[in-house]
C-alpha cells in the first residue's frame, strides 16, 4: 500500500523530472487530491468484503520491488504445489559450420549506452 507520502513523493518527481512528466496523468492529480475520499471507500470495501472464504491483502509498496516479489511469494504460498518429475535436457551439439562464413556486412548496431 502506497502511503500518502509515497505518492506526494512519486507525483512530485514526476513533475520535476520532464523524462517522466508523460506519466503523470490527469486521474493522478485528482486522486492526489481526493486521497482522503479514496481512503474511505476503500476502508467502507475492506471492512463489508475481506472474509476468511475470500480475504483482502495489503501490500507493503514503500520499496517497490520487494513489494512485488513479497507479493508474487505470497501468492505462490497460497497454491498447493507439487514437484513434478522431469527429464534431465541435454544440450545437444551443434551442427557442423560446414561452408558457413560470416558475412562481412556492415550491421546497424544499438549503441550500447549501459
Amino acid at each position: 500500500e502506497e502511503t500518502m507520502e509515497d505518492q506526494t513523493e512519486r507525483f512530485q518527481e514526476r513533475i520535476n523530472d520532464y523524462r517522466k512528466i508523460w506519466k503523470l496523468s490527469p486521474m493522478d492529480l485528482e486522486s492526489h487530491r481526493r486521497w482522503y475520499d479514496y481512503s474511505r471507500a476503500r476502508d467502507a470495501m475492506f471492512a463489508a468484503t475481506d472474509t476468511d472464504v475470500s480475504p483482502w491483502y495489503v501490500v507493503d509498496s514503500h520499496d517497490q520491488r520487494r513489494g512485488r516479489l513479497n507479493c508474487i511469494a505470497h501468492l505462490l504460498s497460497l497454491i498447493p504445489y507439487e514437484e513434478v518429475p522431469r527429464e534431465k535436457v541435454k544440450l545437444p551439439a551443434r551442427q557442423p559450420a560446414g561452408d558457413y562464413v560470416e558475412p562481412d556486412h556492415p550491421f546497424r548496431w544499438i549503441p550500447q549506452i549501459y
